[in-house]
């Protein structure tokens, strides 16, 4: 899910101690946006984007691993899976009407 892009943005946010990091499309749009340790493990909320901007999936890492609920948006559905350990433990999904997700 979280590949590589185009161009990217680095930050040292001093006060969490945490690489804050947006990686861009080609089209300028911004395509994920997320954090990493100072060991470089991914580490906190992520986001990632399709190049219309619109938000397509939300989850969290800690230590490099996936963690928690993750959220995948599509035209017409939202998917939750749920990690544990870094494995799938639950699935599940649910229809939506909405045709736009926000950008945050």
């Amino acid at each position: 899910m979280f590949g590589m892009a185009q161009d990217k943005d680095l930050k040292v946010n001093e006060e969490t101690n945490l690489i804050e990091v947006v990686y861009y499309h080609d089209n300028g749009e911004i395509s994920q946006k997320g954090t990493f340790n100072l060991e470089r493990k991914l580490h906190g909320q992520w986001l990632s984007f399709n190049k219309k901007g619109e938000k397509i999936a939300m989850g969290s890492y800690e230590n490099g691993l996936k963690t928690g609920k993750w959220y995948f948006w599509s035209v017409d559905s939202i998917k939750e899976v749920e990690y544990k350990d870094n494995a799938i433990a639950s699935v599940s999904s649910k229809k939506t009407d909405l045709l736009k997700v926000d950008k945050n």
